[in-house]
C-alpha cells in the first residue's frame, strides 16, 4: 500500500513531493498536521512512562533527605 500521507516530506519551495507531483494545499496542510499528530502521539507516550511519572516523587525525597533538620529555638534564662 502506497503511502498517501506524504509523512516527513521534505517540503521544496517548488512544494513538490518526493515523486515529484504537485502537491495540494490542503494536502500540505493535512501533511503538517499529521507528522505534529505523530510527533504528539511519541511524547505523550513518553510522558505517561514509568519513569517520567515518578520524578516529583524521587524529588521529594531528595528534598527529604537533604535538608538540614530545625534547629531547636534556646529557651530563655529565668
Amino acid at each position: 500500500m502506497i503511502d498517501q500521507r506524504k509523512k516527513d516530506v521534505l517540503w521544496y519551495v517548488c512544494w513538490a513531493d518526493r515523486d515529484g507531483g504537485e502537491v495540494s494545499w490542503d494536502g500540505r496542510q493535512l501533511a503538517v498536521l499529521m507528522d505534529i499528530r505523530d510527533e504528539l502521539k511519541r511524547l505523550n507516550t513518553l510522558l505517561h512512562c514509568s519513569n517520567f511519572t515518578a520524578i516529583p516523587g524521587e524529588l521529594r525525597a531528595i528534598r527529604r533527605n537533604t535538608t538540614k533538620p530545625r534547629r531547636k529555638k534556646a529557651q530563655r534564662a529565668r
